[in-house]
C-alpha cells in the first residue's frame, strides 16, 4: 500500500514526498501503538473486574450455602442468581436479582455445571449494555452466577481512545510540519545544486561562462550531502575550466578566421588583378605576358606558403595523435650552420656570426621543423632590421638541454608588443607591407613547433639588442 501511494505521488517534490511518507508511516505506527495500548488497557480493566467479582463471590457463596439464595447484591447495577443444575437443567432459585432477559446467566450456569469449573464470559444484555458474567459452583448441583456491568470499563476505554486520537493527531501534525521543515533545511543543498544545474542549462554556454554561479556553498545536510556537495563543486570547477577553455578557443578561432580571411584576401585580389593584366597583355601587349605571369606565380606561391603555415598550426593545435613531426637523432649545431649559410646567401646585407662549439649537439627531434624554426627567426631578424644590422646565433648545450639564441642589433621590440609577439598575424610595425613584412605567422609557427618538441621560446632584449631564445630538452620525447 505504501509503495502504491509513493508511486502515485512521484510528481511531488522530494521534501514533500518524504514529509508525507513520514506522516503515513507515523500514522501506521500510531495506529498499531494505539490498538495495542487500548487492547492492553481493556484486558487489564476486565481482569481487575474479574478479580473483584471473585472476591465478592467468595462472600456470596457462603450466603448462598447458608440461605439457599443471595439476599443482597454487593454493588449497584450488579446481578446475582443461584441456580439448581441437577438433572441437566438450570432452575433459578428465588428471590434473585436478575435482569428481564436472564438467558445469558442461565446458559452460563448450565455450562458451568457441565464443565465443573469456574467460568467467565462477556455478554451483552438487551437494554443494559455489556456485562461480565462469572459462575462458580457453591456446592454440588448449585451454581452461583454474578453479572457486573462493564460501562465504566467501556467509558474508560472510549476516553483512552479519544485521548489517543487527539494526542496522536497533534503529534502527527507536529511531526509532519516540523519534519517537512527539517527535511527542507536538510535538502536545501540539493535544491541549490538543482538551481545551479538549471542556471547552467538555461544559459548559452558559448557566450558567457563567467556569469554562471558555478559553486554550491553551505554546511547543512550532514556528511553524505557534504560529500555530494564536494563532488558537485569539483564537477562544476571542471565545467568552469572547460567553458573557459572553450570560450577562449572560440574567441581565438573567430580572431584567427577573421585574420586569415583578411590575409588571404590580399593575395587573392593580386591574383585576380594580375590575371586580368595577363589576359589584357595576351591580347594587346605580348611582351608583358611573362612579367604578369611571374607575378601570378609569386602571389600563388605566397598564398601557398600562407596556407601551409595555417595547416601546420591547425594540426599542432589539434594535438593530433599523429603529430606533424618526424622524430630522429640529429645534430642541432649542424642545423644552425646550415641555416646560417642559407641566411648569408639570401641576406648578404646582414652580417651573421655563429657561435657553436666543435662538439655535436645531438637531440631527438624533427630536423626539418627545427630548421624551419631557425629560418623563421633569422628571417624575422633580417626583415625587421635595417641593412647592415648585425645578427648572431649562439648554440649552448648544458644541464640536459640545448639553447639556441638568435640576436640582432636592430631597434628592438617595444615592451607593449612583447606579450603578443607570438600571436598569429601580429605585426609590431602596423604600416609594414605584407610583401616585405611576411604573413605574420612566422613567429607563431616557430613557437608552436618548439612547444611540440617539448621546449620553450622566449623574447628578451632592449633597443639595440633583441634576443630570441629557444630551449630544447636533450631527450625531447
Amino acid at each position: 500500500m505504501i509503495r502504491r501511494w509513493w508511486r502515485a505521488h512521484r510528481g511531488l517534490r522530494l521534501g514533500t514526498r518524504l514529509a508525507l511518507g513520514l506522516g503515513v508511516l507515523s500514522l501506521v505506527v500510531f495506529a498499531v501503538v494505539g490498538t495495542v495500548l487500548t487492547a492492553s488497557m481493556r484486558d487489564y480493566l476486565e481482569r481487575q473486574l474479574a478479580d473483584q467479582m471473585k472476591l465478592v463471590q467468595a462472600v456470596q457463596s457462603k450466603d448462598a450455602a447458608a440461605h439457599g439464595t443471595v439476599r443482597r447484591k454487593p454493588y449497584y447495577g450488579w446481578y446475582t442468581a443461584v441456580y439448581d443444575v441437577s438433572g441437566g437443567s438450570a432452575d433459578l432459585r428465588t428471590p434473585a436479582e436478575v435482569p428481564v432477559d436472564s438467558r445469558a446467566l442461565t446458559d452460563l450456569a448450565r455450562t458451568t455445571a457441565r464443565a465443573e469449573e469456574d467460568l467467565t464470559r462477556t455478554v451483552r444484555i438487551d437494554g443494559h449494555g455489556p456485562y461480565l458474567l462469572r459462575a462458580c459452583e457453591v456446592e454440588p448441583g448449585v451454581v452461583l452466577v454474578s453479572a457486573a456491568p462493564m460501562g465504566d470499563v467501556e467509558d474508560t476505554v472510549d476516553r483512552l481512545i479519544a485521548v489517543q486520537a487527539v494526542v496522536f493527531g497533534l503529534a502527527l501534525l507536529a511531526l509532519v510540519l516540523f519534519g517537512r521543515r527539517m527535511l527542507r533545511r536538510g535538502l536545501k543543498p540539493l535544491s541549490d545544486m538543482a538551481g545551479t544545474a538549471h542556471g547552467i542549462a538555461s544559459h548559452d554556454l558559448s557566450e558567457s561562462a563567467a556569469r554562471l554561479p558555478l559553486r554550491v556553498d553551505g554546511r547543512d545536510g550532514g556528511r553524505e550531502v557534504a560529500e555530494l556537495r564536494t563532488a558537485f563543486n569539483t564537477m562544476l570547477e571542471h565545467i568552469d575550466a572547460s567553458l573557459a577553455v572553450r570560450a577562449e578557443s572560440e574567441q581565438r578561432l573567430r580572431r584567427f578566421v577573421a585574420d586569415a580571411s583578411h590575409e588571404l584576401r590580399t593575395p587573392l585580389m593580386s591574383v585576380r588583378g594580375y590575371a586580368d593584366l595577363f589576359r589584357y597583355a595576351a591580347a594587346n601587349e605580348p611582351g608583358e605576358r611573362e612579367r604578369h605571369l611571374a607575378r601570378l606565380r609569386a602571389e600563388a606561391a605566397r598564398m601557398g606558403v600562407l596556407l601551409d603555415d595555417l595547416l601546420l598550426l591547425a594540426r599542432l593545435d589539434a594535438a593530433e595523435v599523429e603529430a606533424p613531426l618526424r622524430w630522429e637523432e640529429a645534430d642541432l649545431a649542424e642545423l644552425v650552420r646550415q641555416a646560417a649559410d642559407a641566411f648569408r646567401a639570401g641576406h648578404p646585407d646582414h652580417p651573421l656570426t655563429v657561435t657553436a662549439g666543435p662538439a655535436a649537439v645531438r637531440l631527438r627531434m624533427d630536423p626539418q621543423r627545427i630548421r624551419q624554426v631557425l629560418d623563421n627567426l633569422l628571417t624575422n631578424a633580417a626583415v625587421h632590421t635595417p641593412r647592415g644590422t648585425k645578427v648572431s646565433v649562439t648554440v649552448v648545450a648544458a644541464d640536459g638541454r640545448a639553447t639556441v639564441a638568435v640576436a640582432d642589433a636592430g631597434p628592438g621590440v617595444p615592451a607593449a608588443d612583447r606579450q603578443r609577439i607570438f600571436d598569429r598575424f601580429y605585426r609590431v610595425d602596423k604600416a609594414r607591407s605584407r610583401d616585405r613584412g611576411g604573413s605574420g605567422l612566422g613567429l607563431c609557427v616557430a613557437a608552436s613547433l618548439v612547444r611540440a618538441h617539448g621546449g620553450t621560446i622566449a623574447l628578451d632584449g632592449e633597443p639595440g639588442a633583441t634576443v630570441f631564445t629557444v630551449t630544447l630538452p636533450a631527450a625531447a620525447r
